[in-house]
C-alpha cells in the first residue's frame, strides 16, 4: 500500500518521500547531478564542498577549483544533464524548469541551435517521466559582453526557451541594464525570472520585479526584513523559488531552523522548494522536505500545502 506525503514526512520514510509528485523551478543544469554521479564517471572522488561558503563567491571558488575542470566542456556537460533528468526522476519530480546558462553554447559548433537540439532530445528521451520546460540562464556578469548579449537575444528568438533566469551578484549589474532583453522575452510569451534578495535588502526584491516584470524570484528570502514588501509579495502574488540548504551554505541563514521561510510563508508569499545546484548542495527536493520537517520548521501538512500549490503553479501532471 501506497504511503501519502503526510505519514511519509510524519514517519520519516525517505522513499516513500520521494514517490510523491514534485516541482523543482530553480535548478542549473551545469551542476544539476549528485557529485557522487560525476565521481563514478571520474572513476574517483571529489573534495567535498565545505560545510559554510562565503556567498556566491565562496561557492564559485569551489566549483571553479574541484567540479569545472572536470565537466567544463560538451561531453561532461550532457553527462551530467542527463544524470541531473535520472536524479530528479527518481525522487518524485514530475516537472523542472531548469536553466541552461547561454554560454553553453560555447560547447557546440553550431552554437545556440546545436545547444538547443541537444535539449529537446533531452524532453524527448524523458517526456513520459519528467515535463523539462528549457530555461536559459543569463549571468549578470556577462551583460557588457556584446556577443554574449546577442546571443541571449536570439535565444529569445528561438521560441524554444519558455523561460529566462537572471542570476549572479545583483551588484554586478542593475536590472535596467537587462530590461530590453526582459522586455523581449515578455513579448515571447517567456516566464521571467531573477535572482535577487539571497543577500540583498528587501526593497531591492521590489525594485528589480518592477523593472524586469518578474513572474518569479529566485530566493528572495531577504524580503522577511519588510512586512511591507512581503505584502507586496502576496498581494502581486509573485512568487519565491527557495533553495534551503543553498542559503545556509552559502551563509545568507544560519541554520535551517531559523529559515526565514516559515516567515514568508506566514505572510502569504508564494515559495516553492528546490534544489539550486545538487552536485553542490547535495540535496534532493524530497530531502530539501525532509529536512524542513525535521528542523521543525513546516509541520507535514503545511509542507503537503506547499507541494500541492507548486504542482498547481505549473499545471503539472
Amino acid at each position: 500500500m501506497s504511503i501519502d506525503f503526510i505519514e511519509a514526512l510524519s514517519t520519516d520514510n525517505l522513499t516513500a518521500i520521494k514517490t510523491s509528485p514534485k516541482t523543482d523551478v530553480h535548478c542549473h543544469a551545469f551542476f544539476s547531478a549528485r557529485r557522487e554521479s560525476v565521481e563514478g564517471w571520474l572513476g574517483h572522488p571529489l573534495t567535498k564542498p565545505p560545510l559554510k561558503m562565503k556567498g556566491v563567491e565562496g561557492m564559485m571558488a569551489y566549483a571553479d577549483a574541484i567540479l569545472a575542470p572536470h565537466i567544463k566542456h560538451r561531453e561532461g556537460f550532457e553527462f551530467v544533464a542527463v544524470s541531473a533528468m535520472n536524479d530528479a526522476i527518481q525522487d518524485g519530480v514530475v516537472m523542472l524548469e531548469m536553466s541552461f546558462d547561454i554560454r553553453l553554447a560555447e560547447f557546440y559548433p553550431n552554437g545556440i541551435t546545436e545547444l538547443c537540439a541537444f535539449i529537446e532530445a533531452l524532453i524527448k528521451r524523458y517526456k513520459t517521466q519528467a515535463d523539462l520546460r528549457p530555461e536559459f540562464g543569463f549571468s549578470r556578469g556577462c551583460a557588457d559582453d556584446p556577443k554574449l548579449m546577442n546571443l541571449a537575444h536570439e535565444a529569445v528568438e528561438l521560441g524554444f526557451f519558455q523561460s529566462i533566469d537572471l542570476y549572479s551578484r545583483q551588484e554586478v549589474c542593475p536590472p535596467e541594464v537587462m530590461k530590453p532583453l526582459f522586455t523581449k522575452a515578455r513579448a515571447a510569451g517567456m516566464k521571467l525570472k531573477a535572482h535577487v534578495g539571497e543577500f540583498e535588502d528587501a526593497e531591492e526584491i521590489r525594485r528589480t520585479v518592477e523593472v524586469l516584470d518578474l513572474d518569479e524570484v529566485q530566493h528572495g528570502i531577504a524580503a522577511v526584513e519588510s512586512v511591507e514588501v512581503m505584502r507586496w509579495l502576496s498581494e502581486n502574488q509573485i512568487q519565491l523559488n527557495v533553495c534551503p540548504t543553498s542559503n545556509v551554505m552559502l551563509d545568507g541563514v544560519s541554520d535551517l531552523a531559523s529559515h526565514p521561510i516559515r516567515i514568508l510563508f506566514d505572510n502569504g508569499v508564494p515559495v516553492t522548494i528546490n534544489t539550486d545546484d545538487l552536485m553542490i548542495f547535495g540535496q534532493s527536493v524530497s530531502e530539501e522536505y525532509r529536512n524542513l520537517y525535521r528542523s521543525g520548521v513546516f509541520s507535514a501538512q503545511e509542507l503537503e500545502d506547499i507541494r500541492c500549490a507548486s504542482l498547481a503553479t505549473v499545471g503539472a501532471r
